[in-house]
């Protein structure tokens, strides 16, 4: 357990779900790898919990993949090999562009304002950790008005699955890469303006395919310890 990972000031509330959604924004943040021990006691003193929430935040993580439980071993954050991250990446091609199409039509001109706030953040910054966040936000903003019975949770669980490796991309990606993928991030909102639902579809399947394609290039990636 990494000292980046900050206990909540307050004991209220779900001590499960307090203690799973550390651990999920820490996974999210890279301040726990892939591969990475979780202990359950490092854990426990981390959140001033007790075993028992400890134990059923792991289980629930586990239940979104984000952990691995060995039974009589202990658990690790889960890492996917080479295979399963294409696989995640495929079907995140395919069903993003859907989600955003749901979502496009109901999108607030706030939320488009907010949008291009976010890309311009994203041209302007160098840290990776606050690409990442930003990211993050922005792609989960425009899929935000979406009303599905169960896609946007699936395509938020498949993002939580490949988010350490969204860092990795966003390293090994050279400056024309970069220049893409943010020009990528402008385009949709331009398309989003238009109501060009289509166009902003399209978008985001290169988009996704392009990270997909470079991280294939990269399997030591998938390889290198915790």
């Amino acid at each position: 357990m990494t000292s980046d990972l900050q206990a909540p000031a307050s004991r209220d509330g779900n001590a499960a779900m307090r203690v799973a959604s550390g651990i999920r924004d820490a996974i999210a943040h890279g301040d726990l790898a892939p591969g990475s021990r979780l202990r359950q006691e490092e854990i426990a003193e981390r959140f001033g919990a007790s075993r028992v929430p400890v134990r059923e935040a792991l289980k629930s993580l586990e239940a979104e993949g984000l952990v691995t439980l060995v039974p009589n071993a202990g658990a690790w954050v889960s890492r996917l090999t080479l295979a399963e991250c294409e696989e995640v990446y495929q079907t995140r091609e395919r069903l993003e562009p859907l989600l955003l199409a749901h979502s496009a039509p109901h999108l607030s001109e706030a939320d488009l304002d907010r949008l291009e706030e976010l890309a311009a953040a994203m041209s302007s910054t160098d840290d990776v950790g606050e690409f990442v966040r930003v990211d993050r936000e922005f792609h989960m903003l425009s899929y935000s008005r979406a009303e599905t019975l169960m896609l946007g949770d699936l395509v938020e669980r498949l993002w939580n699955l490949t988010q350490p490796y969204r860092r990795a991309y966003t390293v090994l990606a050279d400056a024309d890469t970069r220049r893409i993928m943010h020009d990528e991030h402008h385009l949709m909102v331009v398309a989003l303006r238009e109501g060009d639902v289509e166009g902003a579809a399209r978008t985001i399947e290169g988009h996704i395919r392009r990270t997909r394609r470079l991280l294939s290039r990269h399997p030591e990636v998938f390889t290198t310890s915790g």
